[in-house]
């Protein structure tokens, strides 16, 4: 039955999605991408070398995407914070594998989808059919973030590793037995050993470095009591890119000083604490950064100004530093870790992930243990392998 799943292509997988929000390579700043980031709805932004002259017949190429937390990193590693940090180009957001994001055809397969993916791939950009072109011009006139039209009227959305789970999830009767086993009989618990872990007392630099290397591989950096040293390990949470996609760049002042336990801290949460606000602010200060502290203090943490009672009541809100988010943002801001167990289902991890818009989750026995993380990567293997064995 998982035969029938060979008839499908990416286009099936784009049925609604939306155009993808577009800053240019050549002509966006760093400046710019905090501006578009900022005023937009959308998590993610991508990042094209396109030239739009009528004499030029290039096909415009997707570089990669930029997040906030990817301008956190950005100026948290640059302690003097001078203009320059924010006038560079914004392809300084980006990592340097190009592979990452990877331009395929509508007629491509789904299982040649899930083998890019399996090999590197974090974003498929698949050309779409949409309604005539609409330029959206946001807040700050010098950002055109646009459903963006390139060359020859084309325009793109991009396929993740979520959609393709997604997808597998509205079939799962046709790998049966896969779903009912276990993770752990299934062999796909990536160790502690292969995964980011920083201590609980860790150094910004270490953090900093950590997350950075998350954003590359797409999922989290886990804060452990020990780092591996004992036996005996406890995951106590984790810092999350897909929180601090949340937050917007005056985040980078904590990054720079807290340790991986206050940064938890720090970014759980609508508000974080003032004691943790003092102590950034006061770091900032012996140690002369005063452009972090700075943009540090430019907007000063506020209650939220929604009258509601609770986030649920809440279409969107406003965090401590005055970026509005969905409601499906919001799921990520709590730095408390999406965890497992070794024995459960495939399926039922790949809800729990589905459900809390991760591509993972720690795995940690009853005991407290932590073991290690599945990732979707991980999972598609499994899949690739059944269909694989059904050929």
């Amino acid at each position: 039955m998982a035969l029938s799943l060979l008839s499908y292509d990416v286009s099936d997988l784009c049925l609604g999605k939306p155009p993808l929000r577009c800053l240019s390579a050549s002509s966006s700043s760093v400046s710019d991408a905090i501006a578009a980031l900022k005023s937009s709805e959308d998590t993610f932004l991508s990042v094209w070398n396109c030239n739009h002259d009528d004499n030029d017949v290039t096909e415009c190429e997707c570089l990669g995407k930029i997040s906030m937390a990817d301008v956190i990193c950005h100026l948290s590693k640059d302690h003097d914070y001078t203009l320059s940090a924010l006038n560079a180009p914004v392809s300084v957001l980006l990592p340097k594998t190009r592979s990452l994001v990877l331009h395929v055809q509508p007629s491509c397969s789904l299982v040649e989808a899930i083998d890019l993916i399996i090999q590197g791939a974090q974003n498929l950009i698949v050309p779409i059919q949409t309604k005539p072109f609409t330029k959206i011009r946001q807040q700050n006139d010098k950002v055109s973030v646009t459903t963006s039209t390139h060359s020859n009227g084309r325009r793109f959305c991009w396929i993740t590793q979520e959609d393709i789970i997604q997808f597998l999830l509205g079939t799962i009767a046709a790998f049966s037995p896969l779903p009912a086993m276990s993770i752990s009989d299934l062999g796909i618990i990536n160790s502690t050993h292969a995964i980011l872990a920083v201590d609980y007392h860790s150094s910004p630099s270490a953090v900093i470095s950590a997350i950075s290397n998350a954003l590359v591989d797409q999922t989290s950096v886990a804060v452990v009591d020990g780092e591996g040293d004992d036996s005996f390990t406890s995951l106590i949470g984790e810092i999350s890119p897909m929180t601090l996609t949340c937050c917007d760049e005056t985040a980078a002042a904590a990054v720079a000083t807290l340790s991986a336990g206050d940064l938890m801290a720090y970014i759980d949460g609508a508000n974080p604490p003032e004691s943790l606000v003092q102590i950034v602010r006061n770091r900032l200060e012996d140690k002369g950064l005063m452009g972090l502290l700075s943009l540090f203090d430019s907007v000063s943490p506020s209650s939220p100004s929604s009258g509601y009672s609770s986030d649920e009541e809440s279409p969107t809100r406003t965090t401590s530093f005055g970026r509005s988010m969905s409601s499906s943002a919001r799921m990520a801001r709590k730095s408390e870790a999406i965890v497992c167990n070794p024995k459960s289902s495939l399926m039922a991890v790949m809800i729990q992930a589905i459900a809390h818009r991760v591509n993972y989750a720690w795995v940690v026995e009853k005991d407290g243990c932590f073991v290690g993380m599945v990732a979707f990567v991980d999972i598609l293997k499994v899949f690739r392998k059944f269909l694989e064995n059904d050929m």
